[in-house]
Formats: structure tokens, sequence, C-alpha cells
């Protein structure tokens, strides 16, 4: 059923190699003094009910420092001797566990296959890393992510030995280092790009499938179905969020998720979903007729969000502000609203952010960072100066209207009540101008009609 689908998206790319790692980890640690120690930290398996735990999914960043993936892990570096030294407290080999639970690479495996100097046993962490604390002034670890070494620091802080005393020893203070790594993020290399255009080509190709799938009374949560069993076929480990499937005046809630509700006749769909692969996160929305051809209203809007995200995709330029695209959108859909007569107010009154009508039926923003996390890390004001697009950086574009009659606080026009538009797609940012990552998924008026309703 989805052999041509999944020749679409082609072979899987090559994973992250070592050295990128290594110099992942060389770019942070040439940012700390010798007597500094990092600690990257990975959450605590979650139970979902009884003893059944959630599908486990570490920290993004153990994910970016090493690759490590697995529960009950801890990267640490320290400086020894002039030379910085990397650790990994891993889960040991357990053949019992192992029997219930699945193989461990254990201590082996992780000085083998993974880029650190030193492994250890998680039952380790306890001795050695209260050894590597005695030795450093500085610890940069992000607190509240795992209370076992988030306790092991304050007690060490805590502790008043006659060492620390006499030699000045122990650590005097914590700093977060999410500000550094995020800026390292914030701009992807060559690997991370071709995982998240892989990552958006399955995503697409679930788009196309969703659509192909759409008919009157077919249920949201069928097509979710189809997106999740399509993402799991591809070989990704999932969703990167929830999927958003909403017809008719569920389309026009932003993170409209209980996917429930029937799709029917004359109702517009819409659906925002995308995969993790590898980490790395694919984020796409598109609208389309349930019944497989616009209305004149509902092409109406869609025309009108389709010019907006193609002007604001145009912004996405190494120089240009970050902001750019969202102003660019906001102004091809404030155009559109008074074209349509939906508005009496003038374009620069339509645009204010406090009294213009624009923000009645758009009312969030055009796009955000991508990558190991969805809404990925990296400041947008740094220093409170606008940031502007680099070589590398991954943003979404996604605006849209959304006219719902349900809500109180609007008068909706009759003609347009219950239409939800959002175009989305996931946007490189290279010297020679967007690069549409998600450009496999259709998106044309055209396009759509054709795919709709044709499996």
């Amino acid at each position: 059923m989805w052999e041509d689908s999944l020749k679409a998206v082609g072979n899987e790319p090559a994973v992250i190699h070592e050295d990128e790692y290594r110099a992942r980890q060389s770019r942070l640690l040439s940012q700390l003094r010798p007597n500094d120690l990092l600690i990257i930290t990975a959450p605590h398996e979650s139970t979902r009910s009884n003893d059944v735990h959630y599908p486990y999914r570490t920290s993004s960043d153990m994910l970016y420092m090493c690759g490590w993936e697995d529960p009950e892990s801890v990267f640490c570096a320290y400086n020894e001797d002039g030379q910085w030294v990397t650790a990994l407290f891993v889960q040991p080999s357990d053949v019992l566990k192992e029997i219930w639970e699945g193989r461990r690479p254990g201590v082996e495996g992780a000085m083998e296959n993974w880029p650190i100097d030193l492994a250890y046993p998680h039952g380790d962490l306890s001795v050695k890393l209260s050894k590597m604390l005695e030795n450093c002034s500085r610890v940069f670890v992000k607190m509240g992510v795992d209370s076992d070494v988030d306790e092991l620091i304050e007690k060490e802080m805590k502790t008043m030995s006659r060492a620390k005393q006499k030699l000045g020893t122990g650590p005097v203070s914590i700093v977060d280092p999410s500000s550094k790594i995020n800026e390292l993020r914030l701009r992807k290399s060559e690997a991370e790009i071709e995982l998240m255009r892989h990552s958006a080509k399955v995503a697409s190709q679930a788009h196309i499938q969703a659509m192909a799938n759409t008919k009157p009374g077919v249920g949201e949560w069928q097509l979710e179905g189809i997106i999740e069993g399509f993402f799991k076929y591809c070989k990704t480990s999932g969703i990167a969020y929830p999927c958003i499937i909403g017809s008719g005046d569920n389309a026009t809630v932003l993170h409209y998720n209980v996917n429930n509700d029937t799709c029917d006749e004359g109702e517009i769909l819409l659906i925002d979903a995308g995969c993790e692969y590898k980490g790395y996160a694919s984020d796409i929305t598109r609208s389309w007729p349930v019944n497989g051809k616009f209305s004149e209203a509902q092409a109406e809007i869609y025309q009108i969000v389709l010019d907006s995200q193609l002007a604001a995709i145009d912004e996405c330029r190494v120089g240009r502000p970050y902001d750019a695209p969202h102003e660019a959108a906001r102004r091809v859909l404030a155009e559109g609203l008074i074209s349509l007569g939906l508005t009496n107010q003038s374009l620069e009154e339509a645009l204010d952010s406090e009294k213009g009508d624009l923000k009645k039926w758009y009312m969030h923003n055009t796009g955000h960072w991508l990558g190991i996390d969805v809404h990925d890390v990296g400041v947008y004001l740094p220093d409170g100066e606008t940031r502007v697009f680099e070589e590398g950086m991954v943003i979404t574009v996604e605006p849209g209207l959304y006219f719902g009659a349900w809500r109180p606080d609007v008068d909706c026009p009759q003609r347009y009540a219950n239409i939800g538009i959002r175009i989305e797609d996931d946007v490189l940012i290279t010297k020679d101008g967007p690069d549409v990552l998600s450009s496999d998924c259709p998106k044309t008026i055209a396009n759509i009609e054709e795919i709709v309703g044709t499996a």
C-alpha cells in the first residue's frame, strides 16, 4: 500500500559520525575553564500506569553531545593535566534484565562505539562523580533533569571538608550550560541537515497518504493512524509531537489534538504532523477539503494563506532578521482580508498589534526554530537585538487564518464560518536562498485536489 511513498522517501541518510560529536564537544569545552566540570543529564524513565513506562526519549542535549539514547545515563567532561576527558555513565550489561527488556551496549559497548574517552556503570555514579566534583570550581549542569545528580551536586556544594577549606577545592557555583549548547545547536551541520531532510520527506509522504485517504465520513483518528503508521513504516521513532487532525470547526483550534471527530462533507481538514528521525524533527501542516474540491470561499482563504507563506519563505535568507518572514506573512494576510472586504481598516490599521483586525483571525507567530526539538533551542533576541539568519539555521514557516464560528469574542463572517487554514513548511537557510526541506508535500490548490480521495 505504501511502497510508492517509501520509494519517494528514498534511502536512509548516514548517521552522525564520531568525529562530528567530538567536534561539538570541543567547541563547547573550548568555552570552559580548566577547573570546570560539565555534566549532561538524561531524564529518568516515566511510569505511564502501574508497571508500564512511557516510551523513553533521552534529553536533546545528550543526543547532541554524544548520541546516547538509553536511560540511566550521564555524560561528563573534566580537565586532567591540560586535556579534556569525556566520560559516560551507562546501564551495565545485565543478562537477566536484557532477557526481559532488550540488549544493552553496556560499558564495553559504550567504549567501543561512542564518542567518549571513558565509560562507567551507572552504579559508580556516586563515587566517580563525587570525585569529579571535589576537583572542580564550577559545575556546568542543567538542574532538575536527573534528581540523583542534583542531590550529589547539592551535597558537595554544602560539604565543608578540611581539604576544601585548606585548598579551596570543590564546587562554588552552578552554571546552566544551556545557553552555550543552544548556540551550537542553532546552526545545523551537513549531517544534521540530511537527517532533517529525510524526516521531512517521511512526513511529506505521510501527509500525501492522509490526503489520498480523506473522504466524507472518515474519522480524524483513522487519518491519525495512517500518518503514525507510515512514520513507523519508514523506521522513524514516531511522532515528533502529538498530531493535530482537525476537521470543520476543529481546524480553527490551534493545538487541537483530540482527533476523535468525523470529517464531514463541505469541511476543511487541517493536519499538523511531523515525525522524529534519529532525534531530528519535521513539522508540516497542510489543509484540504474533505470532499476533494475547494469551495469558492475555501479557495479564497487558502490562496491568501498560501501567498503569505510564499512571501514569508522568500524572506528566509542569510542576513535577514528572523522576524522578517512573520512581517511579510502578516502583510499579505492583511491585504487579503482587505481585498475580501473582511475589514474596513487600512493596511497599517489592520496590522496594528493592539487594535488591528488581522489578529482576530491570525493570532500566532509565523515560525520557530526546528531541530532536535520541534520547538528547537536558540534565542531570538540575543542581547536584546533581533537575530539575523545565518547558514545552517532551520525555521518553520506557518501562517494561517482561522474563522471559528464558535468563538464568542468575534463576529465570524458566515461565508467563511469554520474555515481553518494553516500551511507550514520546514525551511533551511542557505547562502543561495531558502531551501524548503518539506518541498515534497503538495500545497497548491490544483495539486491537492488531484490527490484528495484517490486511495
